[in-house]
């Protein structure tokens, strides 16, 4: 009997054992947490605050501001050259809101200076369309002469001034009278055509001339002409007035004048990597407010060229639509639009990330552009 007791007593000493150390380490335990209570907490020391860091320098700080700050994109208008037609895009979304059919071989295009109308040269019909910017309709016609195809508003908004290519005029148009009260003779084949800030100059090149012609509003004469190297295409002032930029397709560069003195600044030629020199043909300018950047659309090089307005200097390329060919600031200049021919459609250019964001369909041959906040 006591041997087949023994093994029972050996497990019931093995438990007796367990059951002290496991008393054992409790109490410990318990000892420990109750001296960690008694204790005060113990706080970090403070870290030593180190040198601050330097304020951001005013162009970064500036820069940061703007990118911060979402664009006032605006309400963008492109005629199309073979449709027939205009497009309307909403900026802010980057999406075609419209399109409506308009005159034959819609090209140039201005807005209003109350901006509830648009100016639309429909080449083709031989005139100038005016169209409600609102509701889309045509609701009158401004005598144009022949052909018309670019054209340019003085900054009261009273006149236009429009090229006739076929007659080698520039025809002046009263807006409210709607009616032509001057055609005056310039070289051959008149294109861009521009209006000084302060109203004292229009300014229109010949491409097969190729001359700048300088006439004076108030006479509303050629009182001096400037040679350009071949088939100028656009012409652009400055806001404070001071220069004339000139795009000339063939020779593949940019002219810069001094308007005082009508006398050549500097020439500015383009190189892109990649793309044959034939190709970059300038024609579009667009010129910020503050003078900071231009930026010219180069047409088949798909490419749109960044200067330094300062320094007259080339200083990046943005790869866009196919034969790019005129260019549109949003109200706010923190964006550029680029009308692209052959690609049939817009190039929408995020300036302060210095890239294209976006490209919209729009229809066949996007040709001009015009912007309303």
């Amino acid at each position: 009997m006591t041997k087949n007791l023994t093994p029972i007593l050996l497990v019931i000493l093995a438990i007796a054992s367990f059951a002290s150390v496991l008393s054992k380490q409790y109490a410990l335990l318990q000892k420990a947490s109750a001296k960690r209570e008694a204790e005060p907490p113990q706080v970090a020391a403070a870290a030593k605050p180190g040198p601050a860091a330097p304020p951001p320098a005013p162009a970064e700080a500036n820069a940061a501001a703007e990118a911060a700050t979402p664009p006032a994109a605006g309400t963008i208008y492109v005629t199309l050259e073979k449709d027939n037609a205009l497009a309307v895009v909403d900026g802010a979304s980057g999406k075609l809101v419209k399109t409506v059919k308009i005159g034959k071989r819609p090209r140039g295009i201005v807005l209003s200076k109350d901006q509830k109308q648009l100016y639309i040269a429909a080449s083709d019909d031989n005139t100038i369309l005016i169209v409600d910017a609102a509701s889309l309709k045509v609701v009158g016609k401004l005598p144009s002469d022949k052909d018309p195809e670019t054209f340019a508003m003085d900054p009261a908004g009273e006149f236009l001034y429009a090229s006739n290519e076929d007659d080698n005029l520039v025809t002046v148009i009263d807006i409210a009278q709607r009616k032509a009260v001057k055609q005056i003779p310039v070289g051959v084949e008149p294109e861009g055509i521009a209006v000084s800030p302060d109203g004292r100059w229009v300014v229109s090149t010949s491409e097969t001339t190729n001359m700048a012609h300088w006439i004076d509003r108030a006479k509303l004469e050629i009182v001096d002409n400037t040679l350009v190297d071949p088939r100028p295409r656009s012409a652009q002032f400055t806001a404070d007035g001071k220069q004339l930029w000139v795009s000339s397709e063939i020779a593949g560069n940019l002219s810069v004048f001094d308007v005082d003195t009508k006398k050549l600044v500097k020439k500015i030629g383009f190189q892109v990597q990649g793309v044959t020199q034939e190709k970059i043909q300038p024609v579009g300018i667009r010129i910020d407010k503050a003078r900071r950047y231009a930026y010219v659309a180069l047409g088949p090089s798909n490419r749109v060229a960044v200067v330094d307005a300062q320094t007259l200097e080339v200083v990046d390329y943005y790869l866009v639509g196919q034969r790019v060919w005129n260019l549109e600031f949003s109200p706010d200049e923190k964006r550029l639009y680029t009308a692209n021919g052959v690609s049939n459609d817009i190039s929408i250019i995020d300036l302060a990330q210095r890239k294209v964001v976006k490209s919209v369909a729009v229809g066949h041959y996007p040709w001009g552009l015009a912007v309303k906040p």
